[in-house]
């Protein structure tokens, strides 16, 4: 396609996404009145099926995009940016996802191990709301975000299966793609990020918290967070990765540490998950009172003085 012919296609496949209509927010504190969809899963199929080279920017703008849910909408516009980008990357990397089909087809069935996790949450933090739930495929850049009605998880970030074609596929995704089952985790931590209080404007500490402890409650109530290849590689070194974080803690730089994925080379990226997991865990370790101890985790409004009051520094008293 030529640069100017993919500039009007990306012109027309904009207009795709229709805008979602403000309305009034109404926080849901039921668990079990939770909306979980996943209806936009096989709409994907279907445009996937009847998409030709000569009209796929249409068919997956109107079949797919446009015939989505609520959250199908919000997702394009946060992350998948226009059927355009989606075709795009479809055409990069059509051995992965024709491999993909049959892995989808159980993305229906974690409907109930979400609940449960969200039941988990609301014995532990009574004060816990709970948007609706959306699965859909995307452009391989997100495996999941919240906005202010929903959460939203791109399922083709969870396609990882022993037979999955690697050879379209960067280091970074070779990295973080994740089978089809940790579904519920993903869920379960941005859940998390759903509830947090804090302030907006934020430090590398702060960032860092907020990120480890999404994944440390998640953990909590689903039985695991979606980051072990950051513990697998931090735990024999996590005095050194301290003592590192540490010296940029207070600056607003994350680019060693944060949201770098497919940037640095030497090492996984996004280790500041890590840290702030190990802070969170410290502070709820410490604590007496465990439920207590998660509502002043997703409560933070001072990032200096939960560290000191995690007392995670102290395991390191003497070693550094």
């Amino acid at each position: 396609m030529t640069m100017i012919k993919r500039y009007l296609f990306l012109c027309v496949a904009m207009l795709a996404v229709l805008p979602v209509l403000a309305q009034e927010k109404t926080l849901n504190t039921d668990p079990e009145k939770v909306n979980i969809v996943s209806s936009d899963i096989d709409l994907f199929w279907k445009a996937y099926d009847k998409a030709k080279p000569e009209n796929s920017l249409y068919v997956f703008r109107d079949d797919y995009i446009r015939k989505g849910s609520r959250g199908l909408k919000e997702f394009t516009e946060y992350r998948i940016g226009s059927s355009c980008e989606l075709v795009d990357m479809l055409e990069r990397r059509p051995k992965y996802f024709a491999s993909l089909r049959n892995v989808y087809l159980k993305a229906h069935t974690f409907k109930e191990p979400m609940r449960a996790a969200f039941r988990k949450l609301k014995a532990v933090y009574p004060d816990a709301v709970f948007p609706d739930v959306y699965l859909m495929i995307g452009k391989m850049n997100s495996g999941g975000t919240y906005t202010e009605n929903a959460l939203l998880i791109g399922v083709d970030m969870y396609g990882l299966t022993p037979n999955t074609p690697m050879e379209e596929l960067s280091d970074w995704l070779k990295k973080v793609l994740k089978p089809i089952d940790e579904i519920p985790y993903i869920v379960a931590h941005e859940l998390i990020h759903y509830q947090q209080k804090y302030p907006k404007e934020r430090t590398l500490l702060g960032s860092a918290i907020g990120e480890g402890s999404a994944d440390f409650v998640a953990e909590l109530i689903a039985g695991k967070h979606i980051n072990d290849h950051l513990h697998e590689f931090g735990n024999p070194k996590e005095n050194e990765l301290w003592a590192e974080f540490k010296r940029s803690m207070t600056t607003n730089d994350t680019s060693l540490w944060l949201y770098n994925g497919g940037k640095i080379k030497d090492r996984p990226a996004d280790l500041g998950y890590y840290i702030g997991y190990k802070i969170a865990e410290s502070y709820y370790k410490n604590a007496p009172d465990k439920n207590r101890a998660v509502k002043d985790i997703l409560e933070i409004k001072n990032f200096d003085e939960f560290l000191t009051a995690s007392r995670y520094e102290q395991k390191f008293t003497g070693l550094n």
